[in-house]
C-alpha cells in the first residue's frame, strides 16, 4: 500500500507547487493547473494519508503521467500543494472517493 508521509520522506521524485500556503490558496492552485480534477471529502485517505481542508477537497489528476496533485497539511508547516507519480490503482481509489 502506497503511503504518502513515507514516499515523501523516501522520495526525490515529487514536485513542490506551493509551500507553507494556506488551503484556500492550494485548492485554487489545483482547480487551476490540473488537467483534471477530483473532489473529495475532507478525511478521506488518499495514498495513505488523510486530506484535510474545507470540502469538497480538490485533488488533481494527470491520466497520462499518471500523477495525483493534492494538498498536504503539516502541523507548524501550512498546506502544501504536492504532485506525486502514484499506481494506476491509487487513481482507481481515488475515483471511488469522488464526491
Amino acid at each position: 500500500m502506497f503511503c504518502l508521509d513515507t514516499y515523501l520522506r523516501e522520495s526525490e521524485d515529487y514536485t513542490i507547487h506551493l509551500n507553507r500556503a494556506g488551503f484556500k490558496d492550494c485548492a485554487n492552485f489545483i482547480e487551476k493547473n490540473a488537467k483534471r480534477v477530483v473532489h473529495v471529502p475532507a478525511g478521506a485517505k488518499i495514498v495513505g494519508a488523510r486530506i484535510i481542508g474545507i470540502p469538497p477537497v480538490p485533488i488533481g489528476v494527470d491520466d497520462e503521467n499518471k500523477t495525483i496533485m493534492l494538498p498536504y497539511t503539516k502541523p507548524c508547516y501550512g498546506t502544501a500543494v504536492v504532485e506525486i507519480p502514484v499506481p494506476e490503482e491509487e487513481i482507481e481509489i481515488l475515483e471511488t472517493k469522488s464526491i
